[in-house]
Order: C-alpha cells, then sequence, then structure tokens
C-alpha cells in the first residue's frame, strides 16, 4: 500500500470502513474483498504461526479471567470467552469456552459504529465498553460483554472483547435467566452499549451503579475486573506482537484468516453433507397457566411450534429457515438475532468447527431467515429475551439432527450426533446462611445428559448444548454461596432416551434449606410437557422435567441425630419417591416453574436435570449394555423389560441377562407392533378429521392457528397436505 493510500485509509472513519468491507463482500463474495490468501501462500509457517499466538492469546486469557471471577458459574463451569475482533467487529480468534459470542459481541461492536459513537461518547485508548442489551448484542440479559479498542500508535486496529454469564441481574425474580419476565423491564439491570470505563479502569458511578442495583453485586463486580484484565492482557500481547511482525502484515492477516474461515466452511459443508433441502420440527411447552407469580400478560400456557428448513446448496452454502414459527410472546423465552447467531455458532462450533479458524468467516458462509414478529425476531425492543435458550435449544437440537442426516446421507456415520440437550436452571434469592440479601442461578445444569451418537450412547450428566465444557461444579462451592446442604446428587434412571444407543443420562438433587426463615426459588428453560430433546432414526426422546419437590418440616436434623435413614434422591420408584418414604408428611409437587412460597431452615427441595435423546431402535441395544445400565441405576429392571425387551435375572443389582426370556420378549414387542400397525394411507384419513374438527387441546389449536397467521407458505402447505379448504383457518381461543 502507498503513502497515499495509508493516509486516505487512515482518514476514513470506522462507519466508512464497515460500509466498504460489507460493499467488497457484495461485489466479490469474499470478506473485504480478499480473493487471494496471498501472505498464507507466500509464508504458510508465518501465517499459521501468526494465528497461533492469536488462539494462544485469548486461551491464556481466558483461563486467567476465571482465576480472578469470584463467580462459581465462571470458575466452576466455565461460562466465559475470550475473542479478537477487527476494527469494523469481525470475529477473528476465540478462546474456548461458550462459543456462542462469536457474533454476539460482533453485533455489539457494530452497532456502536453505526451508532456514530467515534463522535459521541468516542472512541479512545483505554476505554471499556459493556453491553447486555440482546436487541444491541448479546443473547440474555445475565450475558454481559465488555469490549476495549485496541490502539496503535493513533490507528484502531482492533477490539478485543470478554463475556462472563452473570448468575444474578437483579430482575423480578433472583438469578441471571429471570423467568418471570414478560417485558423488558422486569429483566433486571440494562447495561446498553455504555462507556462503562475510561485509562483502562472501571468508571466508579458504574460501579455504584452495580452494587445498588444487585442482589450480590459481588459476582457482577469482580467479573468485570476479571474480564478488563483479560483484555488488557491480550491488548498488551497483541501490540507487542503487532511491533514484530508490522501493522499491515497483521491487518492483512487477519483479514485472510476470516476469508479462510468463510472458505473452510463451506469446504466442510461439502465434505460432510448431501446437498439439498432438509425439513425438521420441534416443539416447547411452558405451563404457567393459573402459576402463582404469573403476571397478567403472560397468565397462560405456551406451545410454541418450531417448523425449520435447512438448505443446503452444492458449493456448500448452508441457510436455515424458521417461516412458519410461532409469534413471540409475553414471557421470557423470545429471541433476538444476535441470540440466534449464538445459538447457530455453538451448534457449528461443535458439529464442523471444532478445529481450524471458528471466525466471522463460518457466519458469511451461512444464513438464516428470521421472520419478523416471531420469537426469533420480536422487532419489538420491548419483548423479554431472559430465558431465550428455553426456545433456542429445541430449535438448534433439530439443527444438529438436520445436519446429523447430511452426514449420515455422505457416509459419516461416527459424525451423526443427537446433540442439543435443554435443561432446566434453578435459580435462587432472598436471605443467605450469612444473613444477607443474596441471588443466584445453580449452574449445576450445565452437566445433563447428551444426546446419543449413532455409534455409541450420550454423555452421561457431561454436556449441554449452550457449553461445550460442560460442568457441574463442586457441591461445597454452591453452598458456600447460597443457604442449603446437599443430601445427594444422584443419576436419574430413565432419563436417557432408549435407542440402540441410549441418550446420555440426567441427574438429580436433594437438598435441605440451611439457615435461611427466605429462600425463593424459580426455575427456566424447560419444557414441561411436551418432548424437546429428541431422539434420532428410532430412538425415543428423553422424558421432560417438569416435577420439582418440596417437603417442608422434614425435620432433617432430628432424623440425623437419630441415625434415621435420610433420602439422597428420588430413588426409582416411579410410585414413591424416597422423599415420601422417609420423611414425614407429604411433599409438595410443583409442575413446571417454581412459583409457590419461599422455602425456610429445614425444608427439603428436590429438582432433576434432562438426559438427552436416544439412537436407533431400543430392540436392537445389546442386552448386556441394557444389563450394565440396571446395574448402574441408569435404567430400571422395568423398563428395561418393556422398552428395551430385556429381562434381567432377579436380583437388584444383577449384570445377568435371561438370554431365553429376552429373546421371547423381543419377538413379543416385535409381534405387538405388526398387529398394532395401521396403514399410513388409513393413519392420514383418521388425523385429517382430527384436523377438519379441530379436535386438539387448546395450546394446539392456538399454535397452529398463530403459524398459519405468522406464514402464507405454512397456512398453504397446511391446507394442502391435509386436503383442507383454501378459507380453512384455526378458531381463536373462546375464553380470551
Amino acid at each position: 500500500m502507498s503513502a497515499a493510500e495509508k493516509t486516505e485509509t487512515a482518514a476514513k472513519t470506522l462507519k466508512d470502513k464497515l460500509l466498504d468491507g460489507e460493499r467488497l463482500f457484495e461485489e466479490t463474495g469474499c470478506y473485504s474483498g480478499v480473493e487471494k490468501l496471498e501472505l498464507r501462500d507466500q509464508d504458510p509457517m508465518k501465517y499459521e504461526s501468526l494465528h497461533i499466538k492469536l488462539r494462544s492469546m485469548v486461551v491464556s486469557a481466558r483461563e486467567m479471567a476465571r482465576r480472578i471471577s469470584a463467580s462459581p458459574g465462571v470458575r466452576e463451569v466455565g461460562e466465559s470467552v475470550v475473542a479478537i475482533y477487527t476494527p469494523e467487529g469481525d470475529a477473528i480468534a476465540l478462546s474456548t469456552g461458550i462459543m456462542v459470542h462469536v457474533h454476539t459481541a460482533s453485533r455489539f461492536i457494530k452497532w456502536m459504529i453505526q451508532n456514530d459513537y467515534e463522535d459521541s461518547p468516542k472512541i479512545r485508548p483505554g476505554d471499556i465498553f459493556a453491553n447486555n442489551d440482546a436487541f444491541i448484542g448479546t443473547v440474555q440479559a445475565p450475558d454481559v460483554i465488555d469490549v476495549i479498542p485496541i490502539f496503535h500508535e493513533d490507528e484502531l486496529i482492533g477490539w478485543v472483547a470478554a463475556v462472563c454469564h452473570e448468575l444474578e441481574v437483579g430482575g423480578i425474580t433472583p438469578g441471571g435467566d429471570v423467568a418471570l419476565s414478560q417485558e423488558r423491564f422486569t429483566e433486571g439491570l440494562m447495561v446498553c452499549a455504555e462507556k462503562v470505563g475510561e485509562n483502562d479502569e472501571l468508571r466508579r458511578d458504574y460501579l455504584i451503579r452495580l452494587e445498588r442495583n444487585l442482589r450480590m453485586p459481588i459476582y457482577w463486580v469482580l467479573d468485570e475486573k476479571a474480564k478488563v484484565a483479560a483484555c488488557l492482557e491480550v491488548r498488551e500481547q497483541l501490540l507487542e506482537l503487532v511491533d514484530q511482525i508490522g501493522v499491515d502484515y497483521y491487518k492483512q492477516a487477519t483479514k485472510e484468516f476470516i476469508e479462510e474461515g468463510r472458505r473452510a466452511q463451506l469446504a466442510r459443508v461439502r465434505q460432510l453433507t448431501v446437498p439439498g433441502r432438509y425439513r425438521g420440527h420441534t416443539f416447547f411447552g411452558h405451563v404457567t397457566e393459573g402459576k402463582q407469580g404469573v403476571l397478567p400478560l403472560g397468565n397462560k400456557n405456551w406451545l410454541y411450534a418450531i417448523p425449520m428448513e435447512m438448505e443446503i446448496s452444492a458449493a456448500g452454502e448452508l441457510h436455515l429457515d424458521f417461516d412458519g414459527t410461532n409469534s413471540w410472546g409475553y414471557h421470557s423465552m423470545n429471541c433476538t438475532p444476535a441470540g440466534m447467531d449464538g445459538g447457530l455458532f455453538v451448534t457449528l462450533t461443535q458439529h464442523m468447527n471444532f478445529d481450524g479458524k471458528v471466525n466471522d468467516g463460518a457466519w458469511l458462509a451461512t444464513g438464516m431467515n428470521l421472520p419478523p414478529g416471531t420469537w426469533t425476531n420480536p422487532q419489538v425492543e420491548t419483548a423479554a429475551t431472559a430465558t431465550s435458550w428455553a426456545l433456542l435449544l429445541p430449535a438448534f437440537g433439530c439443527f444438529q439432527r438436520m445436519l446429523s442426516r447430511g452426514f449420515l446421507g455422505r457416509g459419516f456415520k461416527e459424525e451423526v450426533f443427537v446433540g442439543q440437550v435443554n435443561s432446566p436452571m434453578i435459580e435462587m434469592g432472598g436471605q443467605s446462611q450469612y444473613g444477607s440479601m443474596f441471588g443466584i442461578a445453580l449452574f449445576e445444569c450445565a452437566a445433563a445428559g447428551s444426546g446419543a451418537l449413532a455409534i455409541k450412547d450420550g454423555l452421561d450428566t457431561a454436556y449441554v448444548g449452550w457449553n461445550p465444557e460442560s460442568d457441574m461444579g463442586n457441591m461445597e462451592i454452591w453452598e458456600q454461596d447460597m443457604p442449603m446442604v446437599y443430601l445427594g446428587r444422584t443419576i436419574s434412571p430413565n432419563s436417557g432416551g432408549y435407542g440402540r444407543y441410549r441418550g446420555g443420562t440426567g441427574f438429580e438433587s436433594l437438598w435441605v434449606v440451611n439457615q435461611t426463615p427466605q429462600l425463593i426459588i424459580a426455575t427456566s428453560e424447560h419444557s414441561s410437557r411436551v418432548f424437546d430433546n429428541a431422539g434420532m432414526c428410532g430412538g425415543y426422546p428423553a422424558p421432560t422435567v417438569q416435577l420439582h419437590y418440596a417437603s417442608h418440616d422434614a425435620n432433617i436434623k432430628d432424623l440425623a441425630a437419630n441415625r434415621a435413614p435420610l433420602p439422597h434422591s428420588l430413588g426409582d420408584d416411579p410410585h414413591e419417591t424416597d422423599i415420601e418414604k422417609l420423611l414425614p408428611g407429604s411433599p409438595n409437587v410443583v409442575e413446571g416453574p417454581y412459583l409457590a412460597e419461599p422455602l425456610r431452615d429445614g425444608d427439603v427441595f428436590a429438582h432433576s436435570y434432562n438426559g438427552g435423546g436416544g439412537y436407533g431402535d431400543p430392540l436392537e441395544r445389546d442386552a448386556d449394555s441394557v444389563a450394565r445400565d440396571v446395574a448402574n441405576g441408569y435404567v430400571t429392571a422395568q423398563s428395561a423389560e418393556a422398552v428395551y425387551g430385556v429381562v434381567v435375572q432377579s436380583g437388584a443389582r444383577s449384570c445377568e441377562v435371561d438370554a431365553e426370556r429376552t429373546a421371547a420378549r423381543r419377538r413379543r414387542i416385535r409381534e405387538d407392533r405388526s398387529a398394532n400397525a395401521v396403514p399410513a394411507r388409513d393413519w392420514i384419513a383418521q388425523q385429517r378429521q382430527r384436523v377438519v374438527d379441530q379436535d386438539f387441546a387448546v395450546e394446539v389449536r392456538e399454535m397452529y392457528r398463530d403459524s398459519m397467521t405468522m406464514s402464507d407458505r405454512f397456512a398453504a402447505e397446511m391446507r394442502e397436505f391435509w386436503s383442507l379448504p383454501a378459507d380453512f383457518e384455526f378458531a381463536p381461543r373462546s375464553d380470551r
């Protein structure tokens, strides 16, 4: 580049550079007009070495931040990420961690550029900006992003960002994912692309706002300091590196990294999948009507249809279409385009881009249709998004299964993964065991069961879709921060979806409230009555997690003093829990979000987390594997016989298979299947009459009515498939 060109480039504003980059991409189809990877071809060792160094910087900075953070969500569970961006806000290199934020921080930076932050409040060396507004660029309120500009001499050459998931945001209910939010105004503390620091230090007025608006500000405050420390560490290391290699080389190489990432995404799709149109459908249901604490606007049961279409071109371009999904609502489960980007990236980085250069190049090689007015794109910035993962996870679990069908079609059976798990998060607050106010999200939900693979069982208690480094954290750490003492954590029997390869199992926790007169509990982000962790190729879905058990006046201390048996789990009896067997009185069993009266010292609370869906016909599962599952408590003997057709020799923990009775049982199940089978044409005729008569539950009828209202295409396909009149519509609810 000539001296004149350098002067002209330096004179351009960030907005000019952003527009130039978009124009060049439109004209050439390549990021920033980079049609040749010249630096890679000239000296591949130098080129690759630079990327490795950038990656090492952000990984090291994230680990340092984890050590500084006070939050067990960051320190124990790993809910954080650090990344480097171009001046225009495009991701170059990311650390390990929550890969959701490849493009959310990008949207945040671009939003500031588009809204003339260069003019006011100005972007200067040492500035610190923060955001947790999902309509600007993040997934939900607890995902707080900090970004710091990187100046080389007087030129802004990039940004470094760090994200932590906060465990308390000051919302209408305690915790981070505020389940009772119906509008933005109840979600908690909002930081809307604000300058929160100058001269490399957080502003005192910002820290005061945190201290005065959060139930437990120590998490957010120390997480801010951890993120700033990580960003400053990356900035200083990066500037040293730029001085060594030259700023022009750095700027050109980072553009090539992103363009290479775009090409790599296309190549992977071509290699691993079969071009064409893939269709899937999933559902989500949340029971809240009439529940204590539900606000008037959201006093209904929410049932969501999520039809999805994935188009893969011969060139490897991948496009997702959410046409036909339902409208946004007065609940906390809405999402924004930034959040949908997060769901896309956390899926791609686990299925395709788990090696190589993970950056915004993959975003440029993919696309999504997010229909305006739906939960994917409300376009009403007062909509609540506090628990957007509730709908995100089922949707992108469906995406994973569609991708896996592509893998299977291409012959990559070992890549098939049933995938995403939607598991509840327990959030609580009130008075701590130390006598102060507190609020926290119990992040042990980050270790649920995964879906099965096409070659082996899913992971037991070691996976969630939104964090590939799942960890439930140590009991003792959670007990330090919450007024509770664990009585046990136990694998939940039958929680993994049945199949030739079963889904990973979830687990359950049982604890006693400790030294507090007031403990408020709410749960979020799970489907109450609808299977949202589906199976694949004949595998069963994982069961829903809908019940919570609260036992008041459990008298645990006296029972312990007398060395009486204590419950440590719900047990494997579906008709009577260990709580009912061993504790006085009857427990209060609550479905859906737990919104009843506060708990107090001595009360017992039990809850469980999801497993994943299964793969393949359960009757094809190896009988000895079923017996081992029974022995380990992963599957009950009753389910082994009823579903897998495997009869285990008598004995509570026997691993012996009764081969003769098993063969007979499996033969009987297959005969029953044949005897009960109905020709497809007959089944369709029966179901068509139900559609004509609108013979559905109120929530189902309303779900389909809404989809047909939101999408002309969905409505036309519905009428065509069921041979309905051109003017057919579902009747609206009569009680509204």
